[in-house]
C-alpha cells in the first residue's frame, strides 16, 4: 500500500455496477488527481499475445476469441455472470495481473513526485483489498437507481440487469467497509458536490493540502 511519508498516497474508489463510479471518479481527475482505472487495466492483462489472455483461453476455451484474435468480452460475460465457479475462476486469472500493474502505475506516478492517486475498481471489497488502498471512498445509490441505470446503459432485459448486479457484492456491504460514502440518487451536480467534499477529506487525512486540487478551504 502507498502510505508513506513524503510518497504517493493511493487511495481506493469503488461501487456497484451503475452506482456513478465513473462519474465520481471523472470529478476526481477534473481537480488533477491521478486515477488507476481498473477496467482499463482489465483489458490490458488480456491484449493479444498476453499471458493473460492465453490463461483465459485455457480456462475457457478458443471460442472466446474473435475473429481478430482479440477477447470476446460479452461471450466471456454471459458466461461468467451466470456461474459463479466460473467467475471465480477469471477472477483468479485477472485480478492478480490488474493488481500487479495497478502497482506498476503507481510507482510511475510516485516517482514522478505525485502526493495523491486514486485506485477505482469495482472489486474493491470483495477482493479483501479495502485495507490496502484507505480511505476507501464508496459510491452508492438505491437499489431501483441502479437496475435502471443498468437497464438503460446495457439495453437488455431487466432479468439480465438483475444478473449482472447480483454478480457483485451488496452495495450496503460495500458501504460498511467505506471511510466515505458519496450517494449518488440525486443529480450530476450533488454527485460533484459531494465527490469535493470527500476528496477534501481524503488530502487531509492523508497530509496531501486541498490547496493542489483547486479544493476551496
Amino acid at each position: 500500500m502507498y502510505s508513506r511519508k513524503g510518497g504517493l498516497h493511493l487511495f481506493g474508489l469503488t461501487g456497484g455496477i451503475a452506482s456513478g463510479k465513473s462519474t465520481v471518479a471523472a470529478r476526481f481527475r477534473a481537480h488533477g488527481v491521478p486515477v488507476i482505472d481498473a477496467d482499463q487495466l482489465a483489458r490490458e492483462v488480456v491484449a493479444p499475445g498476453t499471458a493473460g489472455l492465453g490463461a483465459v483461453v485455457n480456462a475457457f476455451g478458443p471460442e472466446m476469441l474473435g475473429r481478430d484474435g482479440t477477447l470476446d468480452r460479452k461471450k466471456l460475460a454471459s458466461v461468467v455472470f451466470s456461474d459463479e465457479a466460473a467467475r471465480q475462476r477469471l477472477n483468479g486469472i485477472t485480478h492478480p495481473r490488474i493488481l500487479q500493474r495497478a502497482m506498476e502505475v503507481a510507482n510511475e506516478f510516485d516517482r514522478a513526485g505525485e502526493p495523491l492517486a486514486c485506485y477505482e475498481a469495482a472489486l474493491i471489497v470483495e477482493n479483501g483489498a479495502a485495507d490496502r488502498f484507505r480511505p476507501l471512498v464508496v459510491v452508492s445509490c438505491a437499489d431501483d437507481v441502479q437496475l435502471a441505470r443498468v437497464c438503460a446503459r446495457s439495453g437488455g432485459s431487466r432479468d439480465d440487469a438483475l444478473a449482472r448486479i447480483r454478480a457483485q457484492m451488496p452495495l450496503g456491504e460495500k458501504v460498511g467497509a467505506a471511510d466515505f460514502v458519496i450517494d449518488t440518487n440525486g443529480s450530476i451536480d450533488e454527485s460533484a458536490r459531494q465527490a469535493d467534499r470527500v476528496l477534501d477529506s481524503v488530502c487531509r487525512r492523508v497530509n496531501v493540502d486541498p490547496n493542489r486540487y483547486g479544493l476551496a478551504p
